[in-house]
C-alpha cells in the first residue's frame, strides 16, 4: 500500500501516467542526494533512534538509492541540544528531535511535541493534519529556515523515576529532577529545580546523586537506560506532556532544492514512522514494565495535589507565555479549542468504552 501510494504520488508530481512511469525511470532522471540526519538519542534505543534510521532506509527504498539519508546517534555531530540549530544554520539537512526539548529558541514549539495535560496522540496528529496546526508550525518554524514534518510519537509516557518516594506536593520542594521542555516550567512553579541533561547522561546523573529524579520516556526505554536500578520509585502518569509527538526538522534550502519525487518519498517515510513508532511502543511496554515491576521498581501514581498543582500551574503558564511570546499566542487559542472539542468527543465514546473494559479486565 505504502509503495501504490508513493507511486501515486510520484505521478501528480511529475504530470504523468502511472502505465509510464517506474521507480527505475524515475531514479534515472533524477540526480543522487546524500543528507546527513542528526537525532537525540543513543543507538542503544531501538525503537526511537531505530525509528529514525526506518525512516532514512524507506526513503532510500522508495528512490532506488537516489535519496540518501544518513543517520547519526545524538551527540555525534552536534550536542544534544543544538539539534534545530544545526539545521536552521545549514550543518545538517535534518534532525529526529522532540521539537520541545528547544524551547530555549522559541516556546511555541512545544505545541509541535505536546504540551502538558495536552491532546493525545491521536487527537495531537488530528490537530497537526486537519485542525491548522501544520500550517501554524509551518509558519513559525520559517523564521528558522525550518521546515517541519511529524516522524513520529511515543504516546503518553510515564512519569518518571525517583529516587525517594512523593507522598505529597511538599516533597517536590527543591527536588533536582532531569525533564526537559515545558514540564520542567511547570515543574518549576511547583517548587522543583529542573535540569536540562542529555539521554545519555541521565543514569549517571542519578546514581552519583547529581539530581533526584528523571523522566525519559516510559517502560521500554527505561529499561535499556537502567533508571530502575538508581530510583526506584517509578511514578504515573506522564502529565508532562499528553503524547510525545517526534519531529524531523528540515533545512527549508535543501528541502526547496530536492525534486518532486524525493519530497514526496521523504513525506511517505515521515508518515509510515508516525504511524509505525507509536505501534512498536504500545507492542513492547507493557513487557517492559512487567519486568520493571517483577525487578523490584516501585509502581505508582503521582498523589491527588501533585496532579491539581501540576494542571493548575500549567493553565497559568499557557497565560503567561501568550503574553511574552507572539508566536505562543497566535497558536494556543487553536490549539486549546481542538483540545476542547476532541475531550468532548472523547469522553462520550473512548473514555466510556475504555474505562469499562479496563476495569472489566483486571476483575478477571
Amino acid at each position: 500500500m505504502q509503495r501504490r501510494r508513493f507511486l501515486t504520488q510520484v505521478a501528480a508530481a511529475t504530470g504523468a501516467g502511472l502505465a509510464t512511469v517506474g521507480l527505475p525511470a524515475i531514479a534515472a532522471q533524477t540526480p543522487t542526494v546524500r543528507w546527513r540526519m542528526s537525532t537525540g538519542w543513543p543507538k542503544s534505543l531501538d525503537a526511537i533512534y531505530g525509528s529514525a534510521a526506518e525512516l532514512c532506509k524507506r526513503v532510500g527504498e522508495l528512490t532506488e538509492g537516489k535519496f540518501e539519508i544518513r543517520a547519526f546517534p545524538g551527540g555525534e555531530i552536534v550536542p544534544y541540544a543544538q539539534n534545530m540549530e544545526a539545521v536552521g544554520n545549514g550543518t545538517v539537512e535534518c534532525n529526529h528531535v522532540l521539537a520541545t526539548a528547544h524551547i530555549g529558541t522559541n516556546t511555541a514549539v512545544a505545541f509541535d511535541t505536546g504540551l502538558s495535560f495536552g491532546m493525545n496522540a491521536r487527537q495531537h496528529n488530528s490537530w497537526i493534519q486537519y485542525g491548522g496546526g501544520m500550517e501554524m508550525l509551518r509558519a513559525m518554524y520559517k523564521q528558522y529556515n525550518i521546515v517541519n514534518f511529524v516522524s513520529g510519537n511515543v504516546g503518553v509516557q510515564m512519569g518518571g523515576w525517583f529516587r525517594k518516594e512523593i507522598k505529597s506536593l511538599a516533597d517536590l520542594k527543591g527536588l533536582k529532577m532531569r525533564i526537559g521542555g515545558i514540564g520542567g516550567m511547570v515543574l518549576s512553579k511547583l517548587g522543583a529545580i529542573p535540569q536540562q541533561i542529555p539521554p545519555g547522561d541521565i543514569y549517571p546523573s542519578l546514581e552519583k546523586g547529581t539530581i533526584d529524579a528523571a523522566e525519559w520516556i516510559g517502560p521500554y526505554d527505561d529499561e535499556k537506560l537502567g533508571l530502575n536500578k538508581v530510583a526506584p520509585y517509578y511514578y504515573s502518569p506522564g502529565w508532562f506532556e499528553g503524547s510525545a509527538s517526534i519531529t524531523t526538522m528540515v533545512n527549508e534550502k535543501a528541502w526547496n532544492a530536492l525534486p518532486p519525487v524525493f519530497k514526496a518519498a521523504f513525506e511517505c517515510a515521515c508518515n509510515e514512522q508516525a504511524l509505525r513508532m507509536l505501534a512498536n511502543y504500545d507492542a513492547h511496554n507493557p513487557a517492559a514494565l512487567r519486568k520493571l515491576v517483577a525487578g523490584g521498581a516501585k509502581l505508582g501514581y503521582f498523589p491527588k495535589d501533585v496532579m491539581q498543582a501540576a494542571y493548575k500551574g500549567s493553565q497559568e503558564l499557557w497565560t503567561e507565555l501568550s503574553a511574552k511570546n507572539p508566536d505562543f499566542a497566535k497558536i494556543y487559542p487553536s490549539w486549546k479549542k481542538y483540545q476542547e472539542d476532541e475531550a468532548s468527543w472523547f469522553r462520550v465514546a473512548e473514555n466510556a468504552l475504555d474505562n469499562f473494559t479496563f476495569n472489566a479486565l483486571a476483575q478477571r
